[in-house]
Formats: C-alpha cells, sequence, structure tokens
C-alpha cells in the first residue's frame, strides 16, 4: 500500500494531461492506468486500449468545431447553465441521441454546479453513467469526435433573460431592473452584436494601449493631420479610442432594435443595469480545417 501511494504521487498531471490528450478518455481513468503501468505512457494507452477505455484514441485528435450550445435555466429564473459541446460535423449537431446528451450534460451542470471541467465530466447523469462515459459510449456508437468543450453558471438576484438563435448560439443576461421584455432585448442584441466585454472599465488597459498606439500611427500618417497642433491630434486620438471602445462593449454598442441610442443609455432610461452577460457561439476560438472538395478528389485521383 505505501508502495502505491507513492507511485501515485510520481504520476505527475503533465503525464496524466498527456494521456488525457492522446486517449480521449477521463482523467481518473488516465491516473489509473499510468500507476499500474509505472508512469510509462505507452504502456498505459495500450492498456486502455485493451481494456476499451480507448476507444475515441483514434477520434481523439480530430477537430469537432461544430456542435450546439445549450442553455438550461432553473425553474425559479435565477440560475442558469451554458453548455457547448461538439462535433466533428453539422450532420452529428443536429442527430437525436448528440443533442439528447447535450442536453443532459446542460442539465447536470445546472444541478450539480460543478467547479470546472474536469468535475462536469465526472458527474453522473440519469443514467448512472458520468458525462465523460457517456460521451465515449456517444463516440463509439457515432464514430465522430465529441467533446464537452466549455461550461459557465450565472447566478442573480433577478430571473435571468436568455436567448437561443437556434442551436449555434447561447445567450444569459443577469439584468437588475427592466423587466422582461427588455431582458430578452439584451440576450438577442448580445447574441447579434456580439460585445467581448460589457464596459469601457471592463477593457484590460494593455488592450486599449495597443489599439491607441495604432491610432496614433494612423492620425501621424494621415495627410489631413500634418502641421495641425498637438491638442488637436490628441483629441483625434481620444475619438478613436471611444468609438472602438463603444464597438466592443455592450454598454456602448447601438442598440439593435433602435440604433439612434446606445445599450446603455436604454438601460438608464429603464433604471436598470447589466450585471453580467455570457455569450457561447460553436466552434468560437476553435481552428476549423479548411476542406477543399475539388483538391481532394483530384488527391485521389493522383493516388490511384
Amino acid at each position: 500500500d505505501s508502495d502505491r501511494r507513492r507511485l501515485i504521487m510520481a504520476v505527475t498531471a503533465e503525464a496524466v494531461k498527456a494521456l488525457r490528450e492522446r486517449t480521449g478518455a477521463g482523467m481518473m481513468e488516465c491516473k489509473k492506468a499510468l500507476v499500474e503501468t509505472n508512469g510509462d505512457l505507452e504502456a498505459a494507452a495500450e492498456i486502455m486500449r485493451k481494456s476499451g477505455l480507448a476507444k475515441a484514441d483514434k477520434k481523439a485528435g480530430r477537430v469537432a468545431a461544430e456542435g450546439v450550445v445549450v442553455v438550461e435555466r432553473a425553474a425559479d429564473g435565477k440560475q442558469a447553465a451554458v453548455v457547448e459541446v461538439n462535433s466533428e460535423t453539422d450532420f452529428v449537431a443536429r442527430e437525436k441521441d448528440f443533442q439528447g446528451f447535450a442536453a443532459d450534460v446542460a442539465r447536470a451542470a445546472l444541478a450539480m454546479q460543478p467547479a470546472d471541467l474536469d468535475a462536469l465530466l465526472a458527474t453522473r447523469l440519469a443514467s448512472g453513467k458520468t458525462v465523460e462515459e457517456t460521451r465515449r459510449e456517444l463516440i463509439a456508437r457515432i464514430g465522430e469526435n465529441i467533446g464537452v468543450r466549455r461550461f459557465e453558471i450565472i447566478r442573480s438576484d433577478a430571473p435571468l433573460a436568455t436567448y437561443s438563435h437556434g442551436t449555434r448560439i447561447g445567450v444569459v443576461v443577469a439584468l437588475l431592473g427592466g423587466d422582461e421584455a427588455l431582458g430578452r432585448d439584451l440576450a438577442m442584441h448580445v447574441a447579434a452584436i456580439n460585445p467581448m466585454y460589457l464596459s469601457a472599465d471592463d477593457v484590460p488597459a494593455d488592450q486599449v494601449a495597443k489599439e491607441k498606439e495604432i491610432f496614433v500611427a494612423q492620425v501621424a500618417q494621415d495627410p489631413k493631420t500634418v502641421g495641425k497642433p498637438a491638442e488637436i491630434v490628441a483629441k483625434m486620438v481620444d475619438g478613436k479610442i471611444r468609438k472602438f471602445l463603444g464597438e466592443i462593449t455592450l454598454l456602448g454598442q447601438p442598440f439593435v432594435k433602435d440604433d439612434k441610442q446606445a445599450v446603455g443609455d436604454v438601460l438608464k432610461k429603464a433604471n436598470a443595469r447589466v450585471a453580467r452577460f455570457v455569450r457561447f457561439e460553436v466552434g468560437a476560438g476553435i481552428e476549423k480545417k479548411q476542406e477543399n472538395f475539388a483538391e481532394e478528389v483530384a488527391a485521389a485521383v493522383r493516388g490511384s
């Protein structure tokens, strides 16, 4: 027992991570296999393949940038979970079992409120199996790489506003004050316009500084500004920064239902404020493989 405890301590997080990436298996399964093989990565992967735990081994490296976003809201409306579950193709994303799995994961996330993605994967569904076990069974049955990519839990003192644009975009807005109609309008605005931040105060200082540097260079190269006083040039740069912040922040953006006023002005008139918003879009930030069907066919012909 003492030898086994020492061996467990010797298995590094890096080794577990490497085995997870290679096999697509759960963290605890990978750790157990590494303990059994004295930390030998190749032997651990082989054990998992033999035991059927690595059925997804060959599929784990495939890019899964399609899928669905599911929003699950609590009965009192004051808590919600947003989950993204990915597949390789849009065809599978429309498949009934895949969508059912994604809905089950969202319900589990809301009910159990796990601390991180590993905890969510270890959460048991109504079937009694964990999210990870169910995911791997689905991969074996469907034949595509499937991944639970991310989730967030949102809580509020007031009912949350939610909006789903089909199955590809999910939005939750924590609105304090206002009414249900305003909340839905704001959620639809976030879905359509995709603000990066809530307000100018939330934009990282280094990002603002980088943009200012670019604007200063642009103004300096503009023939119209040659010979103008420094304070005029500074005001022009400040104007560009204000416009930039207005474009990327929810409060600064023109309201999608009335572009004559900013979202911040709409909220002020309604005596309301947005405490937080979350927007998930399927595949956002995932580098997708560019398919070229004509070239694929040509390559096949050359190969034959």
